[in-house]
């Protein structure tokens, strides 16, 4: 139950905070004990984080587990200040980033560089949403080069992964059948009519990457590939004291030049975000159309400002490889789903989101849950990315519309994947000009200057 109740057709209760709108638990929206339940156990997929900070940022793992816990503070923002999406990381762009944090020293070069690129993010994302320019941005890059980086990041997913001494050599068993299962349960023609048919099937998609999660655990385990886990009671100890050794404050700032190497990837991640701001609206202008009692507002400048103050909270307490991304688009997809079946199934589309990731959060404090899930970590992080990996291949072909667009977006995500967001910016840029471009560079004889305008105009 809530103090402020939503009268039918209108906007969930809120109190407005400038361009803000404060939504509480218990206040403005009810609880959601299915959200509760998907958090206890999909909040792993955030401490899959804590082995990517381990290996390139060099943190202990109790200081990278307090990184994990202000990224939870994060993840509580949206919905606090009136975002209706169910926030991630820029996932498609984590490989990208360790690209470029493969140049850097693990360490405090490597903390320096990863707060010059979270910077940046910061600043592209507040100055395009003060200015209204975000949308503007998007549509002056061609569609073969957003294509290409769409492209390149799942390549680079799937990569990383898959290649010589990745994960899926060190733990095959698990990591295929979990994988399987989650691209069966997720995209498979065949399950989505067994859904229509089967109640159950229905409840299963539901919880979205969950059961394939859950698979992969007790096979790794059963086979051997991971430990058995050594379950612990009481409440976990996050190294925040220790954790200001780690920051910026402590070890410097980065100098100019690290900015400038910064750059291409910044941007790389921002129109990777902004392609999840766009599935986030089509999710919820469709929620929006099926569910008339409510009226959900979806401000994508508030978006853009919401999601700028996360990555300036992670630049300079916790920078993080996944950045601050303002779409989980299968915990997002999941909940949208489970919104259209009436204010019964979930109150509001606040209160999904909401109780998702407070509950999230206070998730990380619980020992007996977070002992459970350590030895099983890179498994989290390993189906987030083939999951994402997948994703990214499949929306990147889709949006192509020819076989010039899909060559220069190939090769260029080719590119990108191999040898960074910088190479991959100019070789898409290129290839563009070259390619798709040349038709606007006109040569005429000296005979065509002496005609009209209009009688050099020739039919195609």
């Amino acid at each position: 139950m809530q103090v402020y109740k939503r009268t039918d057709g209108a906007e969930q209760p809120f109190w407005p905070c400038g361009p803000f709108k404060i939504r509480l638990p218990f206040i403005h929206y009810r609880w959601e004990m299915a959200e509760m339940l998907q958090a206890l156990i999909m909040f792993v997929v955030s401490l899959g984080m804590i082995p990517l900070l381990q290996t390139h940022l060099g943190l202990p793992y109790d200081v990278a587990l307090a990184y994990v816990v202000v990224c939870g503070v994060g993840f509580m923002l949206p919905a606090l200040l009136g975002v209706p999406f169910v926030p991630g990381w820029i996932t498609p762009g984590i490989p990208v980033v360790l690209l470029f944090l493969g140049d850097f020293e693990p360490g405090p070069e490597a903390i320096q560089a990863l707060f010059a690129l979270q910077f940046l993010v910061f600043v592209i994302f507040l100055f395009l949403g003060i200015t209204r320019l975000g949308s503007v941005l998007v549509r002056l890059i061609p569609n073969s080069m957003k294509g290409g980086i769409i492209i390149g990041a799942g390549i680079a997913a799937l990569i990383g992964e898959i290649e010589t001494g990745g994960r899926l050599a060190a733990t095959p068993f698990s990591l295929v059948i979990g994988s399987l299962v989650c691209l069966y349960l997720m995209f498979s023609v065949s399950f989505k009519g067994l859904t229509e048919r089967v109640p159950f099937a229905r409840k299963v998609v539901n919880y979205g990457m969950v059961p394939g999660m859950l698979v992969a655990i007790f096979v790794g385990i059963i086979v051997g590939e991971y430990e058995m886990p050594d379950v612990r009671f009481g409440i976990t100890a996050p190294a925040f004291a220790e954790m200001w050794n780690y920051l910026p404050f402590t070890l410097g700032f980065p100098d100019a030049k690290v900015f400038m190497l910064a750059i291409p990837t910044a941007v790389i991640a921002y129109i990777i975000a902004f392609g999840d701001i766009i599935v986030g609206q089509s999710l919820m202008q469709r929620a929006d159309e099926l569910r008339t009692d409510e009226v959900i507002e979806n401000n994508i400048d508030r978006v853009h400002l919401v999601t700028a103050v996360r990555n300036a909270m992670h630049a300079f307490f916790a920078p993080s490889p996944g950045l601050a991304g303002p779409l989980w688009t299968a915990v997002a997809a999941t909940m949208a789903e489970r919104y259209k079946y009436g204010r019964h199934a979930m109150e509001s589309i606040y209160s999904g989101a909401g109780t998702f990731w407070i509950t999230g959060f206070l998730a990380l404090f619980l020992l007996p849950l977070v002992s459970f899930f350590q030895p099983v970590l890179p498994i989290a992080l390993s189906l987030t990315l083939i999951l994402t990996g997948y994703i990214c291949l499949m929306v990147g072909f889709e949006q192509l519309n020819n076989n010039t667009e899909r060559g220069i977006a190939g090769t260029m995500g080719v590119v990108l994947a191999v040898y960074g967001a910088g190479w991959g910016l100019a070789a898409g840029a290129a290839l563009y000009i070259l390619i798709e471009r040349t038709h606007l560079l006109k040569f005429r004889s000296p005979s065509d200057l002496d005609q009209p305008e209009a009688e050099q105009e020739q039919p195609r």
